[in-house]
C-alpha cells in the first residue's frame, strides 16, 4: 500500500487550521525567526568572504599573467604602434588587479566589519535563554496565548461531548427503527428502546447546549486575543523591518563594490586601451620599420678620406707646467664636435667618440694640444686637429 494512502484524506481548511499563527504553539515560527536572522548575517559573512577570496584570486591571476606576457612580448619580433598596443592589455590587466584586489579587502575589512557590528548590536543575548528578543517574545506570545488555549482546550471538550452524544442518539434511532419493523419484539421491550431514544436526544441537546455556550465564551474572547497577539507580533515585525533594512543597504553597499561596470576606473582602463588599439597605424609602425631596420637608416657611404698624419705629442709628465699667465683662458667656451674617437692615455687627457660635442676652454698651446670641459664639469687636454668648430 502507498504510504499515502495509509490513511483517510485530511480536510484542507484542517490543515489551514493547524498551521495557523491563531492556533496555540504557532507563534513560534515569529519567535525562531530571530535566531534565523542571526544565522543569515552568518551566512551573508561567510558567502561574501569566499567572495572576496574569489576577487584575490583573480587578481593574482591577472597580475601572473599581466607579468608572464609582458616578459614574453619583450622578446617577439612586434614593433611601434602594435607593440604598444599588446602591451597596454598588460598594463590595464595590472590595474584591473589593483581594483580587484581592492573589491577583495572591502569585502572583508569593510562590508563583513560592518555586518558583524550590526550583529553584536542587533542581537544581544541573555543570560541562559539564547537571544533577548527571542525569549521576551516567547514570554509575552506564551501570556497572551494561555487563557486562549485553555478556551479552545474547553471548547474542544465541549464539541467532543456534543458529537458523541450526537453518536449515540443516531445510534438509539436506528435502533428504535429497527424494532419498530420487528414484529416479533414485545411492547414493553419497544417502549424501553422507544425511552432510551429520546434520552440520547434529551443528552445530545445538553451537550449542544454546553458547546454553544463554550463556543460563545471564546468567540467573545476573540477579539481581545487577537488584539495582544498582534500587538506582539508588530514588535517583532518592526525589529525585523530595521533587520531588512540594514541588509538592504548592506547589499546595496556590496553592489557598489561589485559593479565595475559603473567604476570610474574600470571606465578609464578600458577607454584607454581603446584609445591606444585605435592608435595602431599601419603607416607609421611600417615607416619606423623602414627607418630602423630598412633604406631609411642612415649610411656612411664612401666617400673620399683625407689623410691625416698621425700626432706625435710629448708625454704629458714631460710637459713643463704652464703658470696662469702663460694660459689663454675661453670665456664661456667654444662649442666643438669630435672628428674623430679619441681615448686619453694620461689622466689629464679627455677621452671622447666621433660626433660628440663638448667645450672648447683654452686655446691651442704650441704642440697643439687644447684643454676642453665635458659635461658634468669633467676637464682635460685633447688634441686640437680631432675636433672642428660647432656654427
Amino acid at each position: 500500500m502507498d504510504a499515502n494512502e495509509t490513511g483517510p484524506p485530511k480536510d484542507p481548511l484542517e490543515d489551514v487550521n493547524k498551521l495557523s499563527f491563531w492556533m496555540p504553539g504557532n507563534y513560534q515560527r515569529t519567535v525562531q525567526r530571530t535566531p534565523d536572522s542571526f544565522q543569515a548575517c552568518n551566512d551573508i559573512v561567510t558567502c561574501f568572504q569566499e567572495r572576496a577570496r574569489v576577487e584575490k584570486q583573480y587578481a593574482q591571476q591577472l597580475s601572473q599573467w599581466s607579468s608572464k606576457w609582458k616578459n614574453i612580448t619583450e622578446t617577439r619580433p612586434l614593433y611601434g604602434s602594435l607593440m604598444r598596443a599588446w602591451q597596454c592589455f598588460f598594463t590595464s590587466a595590472e590595474r584591473l588587479s589593483a581594483l580587484h584586489s581592492n573589491i577583495s579587502q572591502s569585502l572583508v575589512a569593510e562590508e563583513g566589519d560592518r555586518v558583524r557590528t550590526w550583529q553584536k548590536d542587533t542581537f544581544p543575548r541573555k543570560m541562559f535563554y539564547g537571544f533577548r528578543e527571542a525569549h521576551d517574545l516567547e514570554t509575552e506570545f506564551s501570556r497572551a496565548q494561555k487563557p486562549w488555549a485553555k478556551k479552545l482546550k474547553k471548547l474542544d471538550q465541549a464539541r467532543a461531548a456534543y458529537h458523541k452524544a450526537s453518536q449515540r442518539e443516531q445510534a438509539a434511532s436506528e435502533r428504535e427503527k429497527a424494532a419498530k419493523d420487528n414484529s416479533a419484539l414485545s411492547e414493553q421491550k419497544l417502549n424501553k428502546i422507544v425511552k432510551a431514544t429520546e434520552s440520547a436526544g434529551e443528552d445530545k441537546e445538553k451537550a449542544r447546549g454546553k458547546y454553544e455556550k463554550v463556543l460563545e465564551d471564546v468567540t467573545s474572547y476573540a477579539p481581545k486575543y487577537m488584539e495582544e497577539m498582534e500587538a506582539i507580533f508588530d514588535k517583532s515585525q518592526e525589529e525585523e523591518r530595521k533587520r531588512i533594512s540594514f541588509l538592504k543597504q548592506a547589499f546595496l553597499s556590496i553592489h557598489r563594490h561589485l559593479d565595475v561596470t559603473n567604476n570610474e576606473s574600470v571606465k578609464a582602463v578600458y577607454s584607454e586601451l581603446h584609445h591606444t588599439l585605435m592608435s595602431i597605424s599601419e603607416p607609421d609602425d611600417l615607416r619606423w620599420w623602414k627607418n630602423n631596420h630598412g633604406p631609411g637608416m642612415p649610411t656612411d657611404w664612401p666617400r673620399l678620406e683625407e689623410w691625416i698624419p698621425p700626432l706625435h705629442k710629448p708625454k704629458r709628465g714631460k710637459k713643463p707646467k704652464r703658470g696662469l699667465e702663460e694660459r689663454t683662458v675661453m670665456i664661456g667656451g667654444v662649442k666643438v664636435r669630435a672628428l674623430f674617437d679619441y681615448v686619453g692615455e694620461e689622466e689629464d687627457e679627455l677621452s671622447f667618440k666621433a660626433g660628440e660635442q663638448f667645450l672648447k676652454i683654452e686655446e691651442e698651446d704650441g704642440q697643439g694640444w687644447c684643454r676642453g670641459m665635458k659635461e658634468g664639469g669633467v676637464e682635460g687636454f685633447y688634441p686640437a686637429n680631432y675636433v672642428e668648430i660647432v656654427d
